[in-house]
């Protein structure tokens, strides 16, 4: 059975990740944590639930990377989240480093791995777990676009009062306020939500989803959303694994797409058992081009602020 390895699964978006590809049944998952004990307990906890929940794949934690030997996807959601009085820089510099030194191990121990990225800030992790593990760009990749564009989706199946799968959307660039919704690529079942909505209330489900993670963090007032980011990562797990080759935004490494050079930035991949397969270059209209290439320009200099540090 293939293995996946689930860095941070001590944490919420981890277990919670653990926890859908289990239930999938396509894989081994090995929650990893540097909290000794917490992994292991709900490792344990998660096999306990499987007679229930009818899966039997093997889960167990550990807090020693050297476990994580043998690993087909290593899925990265460790980090550091922001305390009041943190600056930005601060964030970057220490999830830097938990980022920088998780990379180092899966080189040494797991250097055959595909590995997601989900820790923050996304897009400028997934270009240092790149540079920390030295792996080819398509074997390392970000999620953020599948997350947004979940939340885009339902945002507009509660507007209009349709089932959540039968409607489809697309959403790229950095994981923050600059990510660019497309409306023109979001349907239901095959029909554009620009014949159903107006251009109003589409240009507040779009600022909805922007602002989805904070929305939840609001009202959570303690933590941030960590189901449908469990969700989504395990969605590219799985696409990994199976080889399914979904059509699906990601953080991936561009080299001239959509006019974008030497950056990671969601954008539309077909991924498959070779990772980053193919980066799938829509037709954008210009406005939607222009706010792609500055979402990416944003994310460049992250990576020069990650430099000086």
């Amino acid at each position: 059975m293939k293995k996946v390895s689930v860095i941070g699964g001590g944490g919420n978006v981890g277990a919670s990740a653990g926890l859908y590809l289990a239930e999938r049944g396509i894989c081994e998952v090995l929650l990893v944590d540097i909290v000794d004990g917490v992994p292991q307990g709900k490792g344990l906890d998660l096999l306990q639930a499987a007679p229930l929940r009818g899966y039997d794949s093997r889960v167990h934690g550990t807090s020693d990377f050297k476990d994580i030997a043998g690993s087909d996807v290593v899925l990265v959601t460790a980090g550091f989240p922001r305390k009041p009085g943190m600056s930005r820089t601060d964030l970057l510099a220490k999830n830097a480093e938990i980022v920088g030194s998780i990379g180092n191990e899966i080189k040494k121990h797991a250097p055959g791995a595909f590995v997601v990225v989900v820790s923050n800030p996304l897009d400028i992790m997934t270009f240092h777990m790149k540079q920390a593990t030295g792996f080819p760009a398509h074997r390392v990749c970000g999620m953020a676009g599948v997350l947004d564009s979940a939340r885009f989706r339902a945002f507009i199946a509660l507007e209009l009062g349709v089932a959540v799968t039968d409607v489809q959307a697309m959403v790229l660039g950095g994981h923050g306020d600059s990510m660019v919704p497309l409306p023109r690529y979001a349907t239901v079942s095959g029909v554009t939500i620009q014949d159903l909505l107006e251009p109003a209330v589409i240009e507040r489900l779009v600022e909805r989803t922007r602002k989805g993670g904070g929305e939840i963090v609001a009202l959570l007032k303690t933590g941030s959303a960590f189901y449908a980011p469990g969700a989504s990562a395990a969605r590219m797990v799985e696409s990994i694994l199976l080889d399914n080759k979904r059509f699906l935004p990601a953080a991936a490494w561009c080299t001239g797409q959509f006019g974008i050079e030497s950056t990671y930035v969601g954008v539309p991949v077909i991924l498959g058992a070779g990772g980053v397969e193919k980066i799938v270059e829509l037709p954008l209209g210009d406005d939607d081009l222009a706010a792609l290439r500055k979402s990416a320009d944003e994310v460049k200099e992250g990576i020069r602020e990650l430099a000086a540090l």
